[in-house]
């Protein structure tokens, strides 16, 4: 009988795993496995915003060189595909190996938490005492035991879906692949299009290679990445055939009944409570603020752990919900055209002229 059950080794789980004091006997079961050739990548831009450091600045944590890679960003080349407009925005991101990142972090988790890595978590079930996680290793089925289980796996978290199969979230297609880099001015784009998605895609250059990806809906994602790269040939990005794929879900909150903390010695965590910004779809730093606040109350050793997790993090929610004000200016094409237009914090590129991207506007 463990004390905590925590699913899932990202930024959420292994923020909470590390800070949790060592009077909890804890395991961690994650999917992701370090000696696998890209074992720990997700598939996302890869990209530090500023909420991400500040939350990362707050346990006095300096990312390591290694987990940096080139070139670092200063701008963001936004592109309204059916509306013919392009413009340059100031943007403080850090661009990083995600990959690394993960890891990195998980190597901070103390020695004395079991980790079981490599292994797929396939039910939930409550019980007298807590509750029993059953996981896949190998192809042999094990099973334990524990008062808390915490579920940090993701927007597909098998945690919210096994404990609360009501309480479903809005989710994308996150897809991705990666190119050798072709082009001499590496850059990072957002691009919007609605025969694409009423999300958003990106492109991204690190370290020779080039990232084009975006939130599909579900329906036909795969078509629709397809029809996003044919897009932006004609624009001007340059990419051949792709080194690799990646693909996830990644949630989408529309509304407050979208967030889930859990319930009944039950916790989710980052994007599988729901917190995930809906404009940007940055979701570093709600995992680290989330998993932070959920170990105070724990170490606390709160009456009512659930009822005091939701209320701490009952700011993060205010937030998301301000943010789905934010959303509309970017994903409505008529105010994103009025913002746009407007020169509103654009940057004036000098050199317009030699960005192959930047001729058809």
């Amino acid at each position: 009988m463990y004390d905590v059950a925590i699913i899932g080794l990202g930024p959420a789980g292994a923020t909470l795993v590390r800070l949790l004091t060592s009077d909890f006997k804890v395991i961690a079961i994650d999917k992701k496995c370090a000696d696998v050739p890209g074992g720990f990548s997700k598939p996302c831009g890869g990209l530090l915003a500023l909420d991400a450091q500040k939350a990362l600045s707050k346990f006095n944590l300096t990312l390591p060189k290694e987990v940096l890679v080139d070139p670092q960003i200063f701008a963001v080349k936004t592109i309204d595909l059916k509306q013919n407009l392009l413009r340059h925005y100031q943007r403080f991101y850090i661009n990083l190996d995600r990959s690394k990142f993960d890891r990195w972090l998980v190597s901070l988790i103390p020695s004395s938490v079991e980790l079981i890595e490599g292994a797929t978590c396939t039910g939930i079930q409550k019980t007298d005492d807590g509750y029993d996680v059953t996981y896949n290793k190998g192809g042999i089925s094990r099973k334990i035991s524990a008062r808390l289980v915490v579920g940090a796996d993701g927007s597909d978290s098998v945690v919210r879906r096994s404990l609360f199969p009501k309480r479903e979230v809005g989710r994308y297609a996150g897809i991705q692949q990666w190119f050798v880099e072709q082009s001499s001015s590496p850059f990072y784009s957002c691009i919007f299009d609605r025969d694409v998605t009423d999300s958003y895609c990106w492109s991204v250059s690190k370290d020779g290679f080039f990232i084009l990806g975006g939130a599909f809906p579900l329906k036909n994602s795969r078509e629709k990445f397809e029809l996003l790269k044919t897009k932006v040939k004609r624009l001007g990005f340059q990419f051949g055939d792709p080194v690799k794929t990646e693909a996830c879900f990644i949630s989408m909150p529309r509304s407050a009944r979208d967030f889930c903390t859990g319930g009944r010695g039950a916790f989710l965590l980052g994007e599988a409570a729901g917190f995930i910004s809906p404009s940007s779809l940055e979701g570093i730093s709600y995992a680290l603020n989330s998993a932070c606040e959920l170990a105070d109350t724990l170490n606390c050793g709160r009456k009512d752990p659930n009822r005091a997790y939701t209320i701490k993090t009952l700011p993060i929610r205010i937030k998301l919900l301000l943010k789905k004000l934010k959303a509309p200016f970017m994903y409505w094409p008529l105010l994103r055209r009025y913002v746009m237009k407007s020169g509103m914090r654009t940057i004036r590129v000098v050199d317009e002229q030699k960005n192959r991207t930047s001729r058809r506007f």
